[in-house]
């Protein structure tokens, strides 16, 4: 691909070429772009690579997409030359946490950290996510102060990331995955949340508390979790009772609901209240898959973080607590079987990886591992664009590259339905019209 100087900064204005310093986003300022593709998979639904277009881009929206390589319209416009490149939609990821990191210091940083400088790193986390070809993230879980005012800040421009759904905290059970865990009493009383609850009245209340901080999306912890420092299991915490009030009172407020889910009686039992997705999902069985179908509720695998939590609990360098070790071990190699058994049934799949638990960044990791789990290369970029997009109700805004829809592409030198690993190497990346990558 050509240099950033050919590539993204050309201006034709009067006849001098205008240079953007590499690094910095280019941004077309109400102008006309024109990006030549050699092959472009404009809609993954149909799986149809098209050759030698044109598409046009007007402030942040395609507005026409023509055949061969144009190159303005009476000498004025941009020109981004993608004449060597494969361009398919920005990818988006179901399940991030952009406002932390697994690390060895983890722990410390929950009592340390305030919830500026947790917006500051997840600041920098959403710039490598972007960088990376995500253009749209739902963020999972994170102090509301923190995420809220990191996707506020993004969608005006104050800082690059990709778009940002934010359920900010999970509605948590006391005690429970999502509650704070393994600290002094008196440390976890000051830590706790108002989205902890007990109770199907006191969970309704946690609800709609989350809707009046700004929750565009509810996320529960329908079961326990590898990463809870407790020794709680991974089976279902919340009571059915307690399920089905969390489900009707986010509906009611027009907010769709997804759950943390390992154990199999925690998935069926949120999928049988009426749920609309379920993370993780570790122990679904022939009742999951048989729920999945009937209702065409998604999945969100998340073999990423299963893959990395089980290779630091049984590597050398172990950062985790025992009963973290313990609950890695179980469930971390058991995920890539269930995305299999899922994906045969007939399950739809939505892409996610729980970024957070391993790097940011490293996000399309998570390709390769579904092509493990039985998807064909065209399936797992389906899962990343068309089928997370209606997962999270967007599909009139992300997913695809079409007239009307935000400019929101990116490029990669090989052909990933070959090889879905070239997803890793991202060279170039628009999102709303401004490029954030030309390599």
């Amino acid at each position: 691909m050509t240099s950033l100087l050919a590539a993204t900064a050309v201006f034709l204005a009067g006849g001098v070429a205008a240079q953007t310093p590499a690094g910095a986003p280019v941004s077309p300022a109400g102008g006309t772009t024109f990006v030549q593709v050699g092959r472009l998979l404009a809609d993954p639904q149909t799986g149809v690579v098209q050759r030698d277009k044109t598409l046009v881009i007007r402030g942040n929206q395609v507005v026409e997409v023509r055949d061969g390589f144009v190159s303005g319209d009476g000498g004025e416009g941009r020109i981004v030359d993608l004449r060597d490149s494969f361009v398919l939609p920005g990818l988006i990821d179901s399940h991030v946490h952009l406002t932390s990191q697994q690390n060895p210091n983890g722990r410390l940083e929950t009592v340390t950290q305030s919830n500026a400088e947790r917006t500051m790193v997840g600041a920098r986390h959403a710039r490598r996510t972007l960088l990376a070809g995500f253009t749209t993230v739902a963020d999972l879980g994170g102090t509301n102060e923190s995420v809220f005012a990191l996707r506020d800040a993004i969608r005006r421009g104050d800082v690059p990331g990709p778009r940002v759904i934010a359920s900010g905290q999970s509605v948590s059970i006391h005690g429970g995955h999502g509650d704070i865990n393994g600290y002094r009493e008196d440390v976890m009383h000051l830590l706790s949340s108002e989205s902890v609850c007990s109770g199907a009245e006191d969970c309704m209340r946690a609800v709609r508390l989350q809707v009046r901080s700004g929750a565009d999306i509810i996320k529960i912890t329908a079961t326990g979790g590898v990463l809870s420092n407790t020794a709680a299991g991974l089976g279902q915490q919340f009571s059915d009772a307690e399920l089905a009030a969390i489900v009707d009172a986010a509906h009611r407020m027009g907010r769709q609901v997804t759950a943390h889910a390992h154990g199999g009686d925690g998935v069926n039992s949120f999928l049988r209240a009426g749920g609309d997705s379920i993370e993780h999902g570790t122990y679904l069985d022939d009742e999951s898959i048989r729920l999945f179908r009937r209702e065409g509720t998604y999945l969100v695998p998340t073999l990423l973080a299963g893959d990395f939590v089980a290779r630091v609990a049984s590597g050398p360098n172990n950062f985790f607590t025992p009963a973290q070790t313990a609950k890695a071990l179980e469930a971390g190699p058991k995920m890539l079987d269930m995305a299999r058994r899922a994906h045969e049934g007939g399950v739809r799949i939505a892409f996610g990886t729980d970024s957070g638990v391993s790097a940011h960044g490293d996000n399309a990791q998570e390709f390769a591992l579904l092509v493990r789990a039985g998807l064909t290369p065209l399936e797992a970029i389906q899962s990343a664009t068309v089928g997370a997009a209606a997962h999270l109700r967007i599909d009139g805004e992300a997913g695809r590259i079409a007239v009307g829809m935000p400019a929101d592409l990116i490029a990669v030198a090989g052909d990933p339905l070959a090889d879905v690993t070239e997803l890793e190497r991202v060279r170039f990346v628009m999102k709303g019209g401004v490029v954030h990558r030309a390599d």
